[in-house]
């Protein structure tokens, strides 16, 4: 796998159309004492708060739009949309909504199409599915000049808006549009990426290009990723990186709020499991959607106690399986009572969310007999490849699994490494 064939031709250019002033952070001041907040005395600041902070300067005289959902809010939880058309110093002329839309009142695979807001007047416009030339066209008829990328991701491949992220970026180059995006922590940390690394023949919206299943980055790291390797022709790039923010960090070192970035991820504990189990989504078992605790629920008609016990016995690090009973309200066996387990995670630094995917995957096959994959093999989208499927059908256990994906994941880190921002 080569990701990095043009990183050295273009990397003058990348580095000329970042942002100076607001990141111009290093990483020895990006972990600097501010006083207050958790972690130690650090005070995180999110890449809005630094913006805000000083005067929103680098959108004088532009006019702004803005890609964000509910969890583009400040530590008071005041959405951003609000707090900038409030503000006179910012010329805010539209909203961009991904999927489940703006606001969020959409569940997976829907949006909220064009509306206008009836907190402020702006026109909001659906980006969902949308991207090239049709998105361009959208930035275009907004009339903006300027493209603002505010969403709280969640460290997963196949979480969708870090794909709204590349998307826009492509149509905003197309557009002749500038774009800045305003960082926020990576939920479940930044030491490390694990998993598969897509093969470009499975690119869909779970996974536009060839990164890890548990990417280890932020968005604006993504962000520079995307411009130095995958666009064709970088866009305009400009970056508000965080301060007080450090790789090791979890969720709940940040001092902020958490807002679900979509209907399925409630808390950050659902962040911490969902890059492994979402794969469930591949099969025909439920990965708990319908319940109060979505991708740590895992469970289907016939499966009883022997599947916690099995996948017990692996003693993966970090985390127990309870044999556990519910009945989704909606989704995969809607209504219907079925058994499986329940992921409890004990040791969050010694867990590893993909492995433990690929054990129960492993693991449920054995145990029951009705296990299927999605008949349109969806499985190979999530995991952006046909090897995780192959070998569990050809009676691979978890190392072996793992194993098979360590040559493409040790390229993948060597060109993450060139994009990391924070110690």
């Amino acid at each position: 796998m080569n990701l990095s064939r043009r990183s050295l031709s273009r990397r003058g250019l990348l580095a000329a159309s970042t942002l100076t002033a607001l990141t111009a952070a290093s990483p020895a001041s990006a972990a600097s004492t501010e006083g207050g907040g958790s972690g130690g005395g650090r005070r995180l600041r999110t890449g809005f708060e630094r913006l805000d902070a000083g005067g929103y300067a680098p959108l004088d005289g532009a006019r702004v739009g803005v890609v964000t959902n509910p969890t583009g809010v400040t530590r008071d939880v005041r959405h951003i949309v609000d707090v900038m058309h409030a503000d006179e110093r910012v010329n805010l002329v539209a909203v961009f909504g991904p999927e489940h839309g703006f606001r969020g009142t959409a569940q997976a695979g829907g949006s909220e199409g064009r509306y206008d807001d009836p907190a402020t007047g702006l026109p909001v416009y659906d980006t969902y599915q949308k991207s090239g030339r049709a998105l361009a066209d959208i930035f275009t008829a907004a009339g903006v000049d300027t493209i603002v990328f505010d969403i709280q991701d969640v460290g997963a491949r196949f979480y969708t808006y870090i794909w709204t992220l590349f998307d826009c970026m492509e149509s905003a180059e197309l557009a002749g549009k500038r774009f800045m995006v305003l960082d926020r922590p990576n939920p479940v940390t930044g030491r490390g990426a694990y998993g598969p690394v897509l093969h470009k023949e499975f690119a869909t919206f779970v996974g536009r290009q060839p990164i890890a299943q548990a990417h280890g980055m932020t968005v604006t790291e993504l962000a520079l990723l995307f411009n130095g390797e995958f666009l064709e022709r970088p866009v305009e790039l400009e970056t508000v990186r965080m301060t007080g923010w450090k790789r090791s960090d979890f969720y709940d070192a940040s001092g902020l709020p958490w807002v679900p970035p979509s209907p399925n991820m409630p808390t950050p504990d659902t962040a911490l499991v969902y890059s492994g189990t979402c794969l469930f989504e591949g099969t025909n078992l439920s990965e708990g959607r319908g319940t109060t605790r979505p991708f740590e629920l895992l469970g289907a008609e016939g499966i009883d106690r022997k599947w916690a016990a099995a996948v017990n016995e692996l003693g993966l690090p970090g985390v127990h399986f309870r044999e556990a009973y519910f009945a989704p309200t909606f989704s995969k066996f809607q209504g219907k009572t079925i058994g499986g387990v329940q992921l409890h995670v004990h040791d969050r630094e010694s867990y590893d969310p993909v492995r433990t995917g690929i054990a129960l995957l492993v693991t449920a096959k054995k145990v029951w007999s009705g296990f299927a994959w999605r008949s349109d093999n969806w499985i190979d989208k999530l995991t952006g490849t046909t090897r995780v499927r192959t070998q569990i059908d050809a009676g691979a256990d978890p190392d072996e699994v793992v194993a098979a994906w360590q040559d493409d994941l040790a390229g993948f880190r060597a060109i993450r490494r060139r994009y990391l921002r924070y110690p």
